[in-house]
């Protein structure tokens, strides 16, 4: 992961943080986040604190958090920012599926879920959240899981190849 994902996570989870408490991301996550920022050598005075709680100092998770987003001047959190941090998300999310570093299905699922509905389902985005959706759908018989881990790799490999050729374009 490199600063620009970790930049892009941390973005997200701010905006999660807003919503209905079962929405908000768990104290677990912020840490992760936190983790995976050091990794990404971001530098921010709060950041391996974060990264460094314990499970039992979970609970001073959202107060370092709240210090990571003030210290790498992440507030206000715009539209545009997180956005753009969303498709950050996706785009290596696909890389990781294509990559065989993160299972179809579940990549699949997250672009879904934490990009594509939070961007209003842009036609981009549609081919992979058709194959997220497509083992929830009621069958008769269940769908092949090879096959729709197959063409989830597919499609995200051509949505890396559209992003790549709009992006070479501008």
């Amino acid at each position: 992961m490199d600063a620009e994902v970790a930049i892009s996570l941390i973005r997200m989870a701010a905006a999660d943080l807003a919503l209905a408490p079962w929405w908000r991301p768990s104290d677990a996550h912020l840490v992760q986040l936190g983790l995976d920022a050091l990794m990404a050598d971001i530098e921010a005075p709060s950041i391996p604190l974060l990264a460094g709680l314990a499970r039992g100092e979970y609970p001073k998770a959202r107060e370092l958090f709240a210090l990571v987003l003030e210290e790498l001047d992440l507030l206000p959190l715009t539209s545009d920012d997180l956005a753009e941090a969303r498709w950050t998300a996706a785009r290596w999310w696909a890389d990781q599926i294509v990559a065989r570093q993160l299972e179809p299905v579940h990549g699949a699922k997250l672009i879904y879920e934490e990009a594509a509905a939070e961007l209003d389902y842009p036609d981009a985005l549609q081919p992979i959240v058709d194959l997220a959706r497509a083992p929830d759908l009621p069958n008769e018989q269940p769908p092949d899981q090879q096959h729709i881990r197959d063409r989830i790799t597919s499609a995200a490999r051509d949505f890396l190849a559209t992003q790549a050729n709009r992006n070479h374009a501008r």
